[in-house]
């Protein structure tokens, strides 16, 4: 299930949490709006740009991805290749997290919304007496496709 967000909703977001949506962290989010169902680095995120013709440089996609993923409008993510990924921040405060799927061959990654592990999270609360308000599952393997490849 692909939840879609509009710049006017991360507009609010931002302004609840007192932070100026300025014409630089405005045009890195419309890239995550635009390629919703992708896992962007910053430097994926600076080629897009640099492609519409932004001027904007690679430190400034940098500084922005992690304001926004401080103040929870982007989720930082790290799949273990050595780069942070970043997608819009789109769950409700009451739901998981989806959890990634990622091929050790060619790195595409997929989400899988299915959340398996609610009845595991309330044992281990119950048995440690910890409030869990989240967790993440990566599963790393080889993709279809991938799987092909291995094959011939």
């Amino acid at each position: 299930m692909t939840v879609m967000i509009t710049m006017e909703e991360l507009k609010k977001r931002l302004q609840e949490r007192q932070c100026k949506l300025t014409p630089q962290r405005q045009i890195v989010l419309q890239v995550f709006i635009e390629n919703h169902d992708e896992h962007l680095s910053a430097e994926e995120v600076h080629q897009i740009l640099r492609e519409q013709g932004s001027e904007i440089g690679l430190a400034t996609v940098y500084r922005s991805l992690e304001l926004l993923s401080d103040m929870d409008i982007l989720q930082k993510i790290d799949f273990g290749d050595g780069r942070s990924r970043y997608e819009i921040n789109k769950r409700d405060e009451k739901q998981h997290h989806h959890h990634h799927i990622i091929c050790l061959e060619c790195g595409n990654v997929k989400e899988f919304e299915e959340d398996l592990l609610e009845n595991l999270e309330e044992l281990i609360s119950k048995k440690s007496n910890f409030n869990i308000v989240d967790h993440q599952v990566k599963f790393y393997g080889y993709c279809q496709e991938c799987q092909k490849k291995r094959e011939n």
